[in-house]
């Protein structure tokens, strides 16, 4: 099942990619802005979004094509978040996925244009999809700006710099990174699910899993930042440490963080069985996120 997983993701990950790159070659835009977008997707990633985004698909449905353009605007959403995190008012990293950061390579301006052009292209990527009716367009991009916008993503991000040097409960954490993290990886589940043709019922349910899925994806990011290799997170370890971040570690300790992650597991799998998924690919996903190395 190990190597099953293994080839889902690499064949995936692969025409992701190939798919990413085509459509920026092929945009009409200014030289410079092209440059700096094509640097943060040519960076590679694990591509974690979009793959699970065809793992919920999968689940459902038949015909990837259908998920191909939302899973893309996906992945460049979570792009133009990582340029935007990495600049010197943010998070002020030289190091992204083991390469310098876009803003070191070209500069902070073009850094925040090239992520707002990535984000906004996003939009544009869903409504031409010949693949969608009109309905689904409508449903797919409000979910998508629920997720990245001001109620998702970006309020994450700024709780989670208001809570540096400060301390923090393992409540207010969780809820960071739900939003941080865990509504892009809501909307890659439930928007596959739903260009599948699952139930409400199995909806609401693949909402629970995204929501434990999340936490887990995050538990395991910080643990890496105190076990991790360097070479194969891309970065140094103890950044977040250095950075006085809330994380797992720091509030229950690295054994506790590893029981609290092995109790979301659980309840990952459960939600799962509850929407007749307990034999898909989000399954494997599921210990593939928790025991990752990068």
């Amino acid at each position: 099942m190990q190597q099953k997983l293994n080839d889902f993701i690499n064949e995936n990950k692969s025409m992701l990619q190939e798919e990413m790159k085509t459509h920026m070659h092929n945009l009409d835009i200014p030289v410079r802005l092209k440059k700096s977008m094509l640097y943060s997707i040519e960076a590679g990633g694990k591509r974690l979004r979009p793959i699970l985004l065809l793992a919920g698909f999968k689940a459902y449905g038949t015909n990837m094509k259908k998920v191909l353009s939302t899973a893309i605007a996906l992945e460049m959403i979570h792009t133009y978040s990582l340029v935007h995190d990495d600049l010197p008012a943010m998070d002020d990293d030289d190091l992204r996925r083991g390469q310098p950061t876009n803003h070191k390579v070209f500069d902070d301006a073009t850094a925040i244009l090239a992520g707002d052009a990535l984000l906004t292209y996003s939009f544009e990527l869903i409504t031409n999809d010949s693949y969608l009716s009109d309905a689904q367009k409508v449903y797919i991009t409000k979910l998508l700006a629920e997720a990245s916008g001001p109620k998702g993503m970006v309020a994450g991000q700024i709780l989670d710099m208001e809570a540096e040097k400060k301390e923090i409960t393992l409540q207010e954490l969780e809820t960071i990174h739900t939003l941080k993290t865990g509504e892009l990886l809501r909307f890659a589940i439930r928007s596959g699910a739903y260009i599948g043709q699952a139930t409400d019922t199995q909806v609401e349910y693949l909402d629970e899993f995204a929501y434990y899925l999340g936490l887990i994806f995050q538990v395991q990011d910080d643990i890496l930042d105190v076990t991790g290799d360097p070479d194969k997170i891309g970065k140094p370890v103890g950044s977040d440490e250095a950075n006085q971040k809330n994380t797992y570690p720091k509030l229950l300790g690295l054994d506790g963080a590893i029981e609290k992650k092995q109790y979301y597991v659980k309840m990952a799998k459960n939600a799962l069985k509850n929407a007749n998924a307990e034999i898909s690919y989000l399954m494997l996903l599921t210990d593939y996120f928790s025991n990752r190395d990068y």
